[in-house]
C-alpha cells in the first residue's frame, strides 16, 4: 500500500514508532491537540512581507545576506510550494509520495537555499535550530529530486517578542541561523518510515505520553 508523507507525518516516527504505524496502517490518529493560532497568522504575515522585497528585487533587511542572495522571484511556483496540499512532492517506484511544503526559497550563484520562518515566544536556546534539522533535509531531498541544485546549508529565521513600543506596536527580534543540510539523512528518514510501516506493529517509545495512558487504562 503507497503511503504520502510530509515532514510533519515522519515527525512522529522519532517520536513514537508505534504511534506511527498505527496513524498510517490503522488511520488512528492521535488525539487533536490545542493548536495557537498566532504561529499561522505570523506566517501569513511573514510571507506577505518577504514577498513585497522579491517584486522589488530586493532582501528583508532582518536577513543580512549579501549581494549574491536573492529571492526565489517565480511567484507562482512558489506558491505551489507553499501549498500544504500540494508543496514540493517525489513519488518512489512503489507509489509512495514524499510532499513538503516550504515557506520561503533564496538562490545564489544559481543554487536554491530553502529558507524557513520560525516563531517564538522566547529567545533561542543553544539547542533549539537542531529540532529542524530533519525538516530542512527533507526539502532539500525534495528540490533534488524535481531537478533543481541546492547548495550543502539552509536558513532558519526565528522571529521572537522583544518588547511593546509606546504606540502599541510589538517589536521582534530575530535570529538567522545558518544549518548545514544532508540529503542521505532524508533518504534514511524515508527508508526507516517504509521499513517499519512495512514490519510488525513496533513498540512504543519511553515518553509516549499517548501510549502510557492507553497502557494504563486498558479495560477501563
Amino acid at each position: 500500500m503507497p503511503y504520502k508523507f510530509s515532514p510533519s507525518s515522519l515527525s512522529l516516527l522519532k517520536e513514537c514508532p508505534r504511534c506511527f504505524w498505527i496513524h498510517f496502517n490503522k488511520n488512528i490518529k492521535r488525539p487533536d491537540s490545542i493548536f495557537p493560532s498566532l504561529p499561522s497568522g505570523m506566517d501569513k504575515v511573514l510571507k506577505a512581507h518577504f514577498d513585497s522585497f522579491m517584486v522589488k528585487g530586493e532582501l528583508p533587511p532582518e536577513l543580512k545576506l549579501d549581494s549574491r542572495y536573492k529571492l526565489f522571484n517565480d511567484a507562482e511556483l512558489l506558491a505551489v510550494w507553499r501549498n500544504n496540499f500540494k508543496g514540493i512532492t517525489y513519488t518512489d517506484k512503489n507509489g509512495n509520495v514524499f510532499r513538503g511544503a516550504v515557506d520561503n526559497i533564496l538562490v545564489k550563484n544559481g543554487k536554491l537555499v530553502v529558507l524557513d520562518y520560525k516563531t517564538r515566544g522566547f529567545p533561542l536556546k543553544e539547542d533549539t535550530a537542531t529540532h529542524y534539522q530533519n525538516q530542512l533535509d527533507i526539502y532539500n531531498f525534495l528540490l533534488r529530486k524535481n531537478g533543481y541544485k541546492t547548495l550543502n546549508y539552509a536558513y532558519l529565521l526565528f522571529y521572537h517578542p522583544s518588547n511593546v513600543e509606546s504606540s502599541g506596536n510589538v517589536v521582534f527580534n530575530t535570529d538567522l541561523v545558518k544549518m548545514k543540510i544532508s540529503v542521505s539523512n532524508a533518504e534514511k528518514i524515508f527508508s526507516e518510515a517504509l521499513k517499519v510501516l512495512n514490519s510488525n506493529i513496533p513498540n512504543a517509545s519511553e515518553e509516549c505520553g499517548y501510549c502510557t495512558w492507553i497502557k494504563e487504562n486498558e479495560g477501563v
